[in-house]
Parts: structure tokens; C-alpha cells; sequence
């Protein structure tokens, strides 16, 4: 499974941004998927988490109630709808895939992974 994200920019604080994680291979709706991000000098951070299989949906804290993810599994595409946008959101979006995961945590999808795309927030 090879991983395609896009979506990135630029944007001011309280703007929105939208990316995308394209995925190939045959299935997709038997894959928890998910976004991490990096920000220079910081850990990498789980920011959204959808499983495909199960429907579970879970949020990073410091996104909850401004970032949305969905997933259409016949483009086999999450989304990742960014509102509210803050400087500290700054950093570089990955998406992360696992048959047949889980979200708890993040800790199950990190079988494969995408090129990130990287957001920058100015105030």
C-alpha cells in the first residue's frame, strides 16, 4: 500500500485547510488510518485517527472540536478538515495506515506511511 498525502499551504490563524491521503492497493475498508504531525524541534504527535473497519473515530487533545476526519472508502481517501487554524498547528502532516488496526493511542497505524505535507499557520 503506498500512501499519497496532499493539501498543505499556507494560511492564517483562523483559517482552514483540508488534506488528503490517498491510499492504493485493492481494499481499503479493512484499514484503520490516521494523521501524525511533526513540528520542528518537538515529538511527533497523533492528530486524527478513523478505522474503516469498525468506524472508530478518535481526536489528538489539542485538535478536538477544530479538525474533522472522514473517509470515503470508493476513493480510498481520508480527509482531514482543518478549521480554526492556529500557529501552534504548524508542522508536518503525515498519514499512517494498518490493516486491519486500531486507533487507540495511534499506536495501530503504523504499518505504512505517506510523504508529509506540511502546514504553516501564520498570526
Amino acid at each position: 500500500v503506498q500512501l499519497q498525502a496532499s493539501g498543505g499551504g499556507s494560511v492564517q490563524a483562523g483559517g482552514s485547510l483540508r488534506l488528503s491521503c490517498e491510499a492504493s492497493g485493492s481494499t481499503f475498508d479493512d484499514y484503520a488510518i490516521g494523521w501524525f504531525r511533526q513540528a520542528p524541534g518537538k515529538e511527533r504527535e497523533g492528530v486524527s485517527c478513523i478505522n474503516n473497519a469498525d468506524g472508530t473515530i478518535i481526536y489528538g487533545e489539542s485538535v478536538k472540536g477544530r479538525f474533522v476526519i472522514s473517509s470515503d472508502v470508493a476513493k480510498k481517501t481520508v480527509y482531514l478538515q482543518m478549521n480554526s487554524l492556529k500557529p501552534a498547528d504548524t508542522a508536518v502532516y503525515y498519514c499512517a495506515a494498518e490493516r486491519w488496526g486500531y486507533c487507540l493511542g495511534f499506536a495501530g497505524i503504523r504499518e505504512y506511511w505517506g510523504q508529509g505535507t506540511l502546514v504553516t499557520v501564520s498570526s
